[in-house]
């Protein structure tokens, strides 16, 4: 594995980091420049005009002078492209991949070194829960530092000529690869190789611990030309009722995994969040037993909303597991058909049932614990109204959204859940996507 490049000196700013004034698509708006303060929710950078007023910052990092093209405007916050690095943050690097100078949009932060993509995030997250989670200082702290290059085992791509290949930024254009830093080796073999007919779209996974391989190609797998070992099925053949599927194994677990379900994207960063959500409810889960902790009547319950293929409850009520969770019954819930029936084959035999069903129109039961791992959206309203009934005494939230993670936290905090800490998991190196595992003690009555 080639290690990354040395971080650049301030004054060595490499030219993908710098756009020509005529090159920068815009409005041939006002042009000024700015210190970028910091990331916030969607991985653009927060500065000031000389005035005062925020501006939201494209291709900029913390710490940086860019001039800047103005975008759009409105009364509370303008918006701007930079076209000049002036003063260039001490993190900011040369690619780390060949694809970022042919407009590869899969990773937006490419040209930060790691050490300063963390910082931001966690920055960026606590940015998010005091602006619109409302909380003054959250305790807000980095989880575990995983791989950076050579981590993902499921990747979504688009389709052009047959290849696969990855959006470019800010476009509908795709560009082609040959190799994709970021993809388990298994997975970018079949990038590389792989020929998807005349398919607009595939969906690759891999299994990190079982060397298993499935493509998903849509609508269809005509013409598709990958290694005899690969599963393929099309869409149409899903829609028909074929299933597919391949397995994983962490936390101490086999887990299937369907061609239509979700799961994460890096087996080593499920595991890790599962190490987390752990650490979070290990003082409660080891208590277990009759009566339940919270004073109730039968065995303590644990509630895993938007359960997927069944990995927080199959992990934590696993008696013969770390947590040990003996005396404890589990109520999974989830929406997804395809998850729906993995989750009952991967949880099979535990104390857990599951329940096919939006969380948002589930009649949650009394519970001592919540897991919820929604999808990009959040909880909304709806959703915090369902969990909150259970009465909880401990809620761990898994998101996958900064600005999401902000609004939910507000809401649960009306509901009487106070916000512990926050841990941030950086799944998604070079980019300013994040995973964020919040912990909520419900206050007393």
């Amino acid at each position: 594995m080639a290690l990354p490049p040395d971080p650049l000196t301030p004054g060595d700013v490499p030219s993908a980091a710098v756009a020509a004034p005529g090159a920068v698509p815009g409005t041939g708006g006002e042009s000024f420049v700015v210190t970028a303060e910091r990331l916030v929710a969607g991985g653009v950078a927060l500065a000031r005009r000389p005035e005062g007023k925020v501006v939201l910052v494209e291709g900029a990092y913390p710490g940086e002078r860019v001039r800047v093209r103005l975008t759009s405007t409105s009364k509370g916050v303008d918006r701007a492209e930079t076209v000049e690095v002036v003063e260039a943050s001490p993190g900011r690097r040369a690619p780390h991949c060949a694809h970022v100078d042919d407009g590869c949009g899969g990773c937006d932060l490419a040209l930060l070194d790691p050490d300063h993509q963390r910082d931001a995030k966690v920055e960026m997250v606590r940015d998010g829960l005091r602006r619109l989670g409302r909380v003054p200082a959250p305790e807000v702290r980095a989880g575990p530092a995983l791989a950076e290059e050579a981590f993902r085992t499921t990747m979504r791509l688009a389709v052009t000529d047959g290849r696969a290949g990855l959006r470019a930024l800010a476009s509908h254009d795709v560009v082609a690869l040959d190799h994709c830093v970021v993809a388990h080796p298994l997975l970018d073999e079949l990038v590389a190789e792989g020929r998807f007919g005349e398919a607009d779209e595939v969906v690759l996974r891999v299994g990190a611990s079982t060397g298993e391989r499935l493509a998903l190609v849509r609508p269809t797998a005509t013409a598709v030309s990958l290694p005899d070992d690969v599963v393929v099925v099309g869409a149409d053949e899903l829609a028909a009722g074929r299933r597919a599927w391949i397995h994983e194994e962490l936390a101490g677990r086999r887990w299937r995994i369907s061609a239509g379900s979700f799961f994460q994207t890096r087996a080593d960063g499920a595991r890790a969040l599962v190490d987390v959500v752990r650490e979070m409810t290990a003082d409660v889960l080891s208590t277990g037993g009759d009566p339940a902790p919270g004073g109730g009547d039968g065995p303590a319950t644990l509630v895993d909303a938007y359960c997927g293929v069944g990995l927080f409850s199959g992990a934590l009520l696993d008696p013969a597991g770390p947590t040990g969770a003996s005396g404890w019954r589990g109520l999974a819930v989830e929406r997804n058909r395809s998850s729906v029936a993995d989750a009952r084959h991967n949880l099979s035999g535990l104390p857990v049932r599951v329940v096919g069903s939006a969380v948002e129109r589930f009649r949650a039961p009394r519970a001592d614990v919540v897991v919820a791992d929604p999808a990009r959206s959040g909880l909304g309203r709806r959703g915090v109204e369902v969990l909150a009934g259970t009465g909880a005494a401990r809620l761990v939230l898994v998101s996958c959204d900064v600005a999401s993670a902000g609004r939910d936290v507000a809401l649960l905090a009306e509901e009487g859940y106070r916000l512990v800490e926050a841990v941030v998991v950086d799944l998604f190196p070079h980019t300013h996507h994040v995973e964020v595992v919040s912990c909520f003690d419900r206050e007393p009555l």
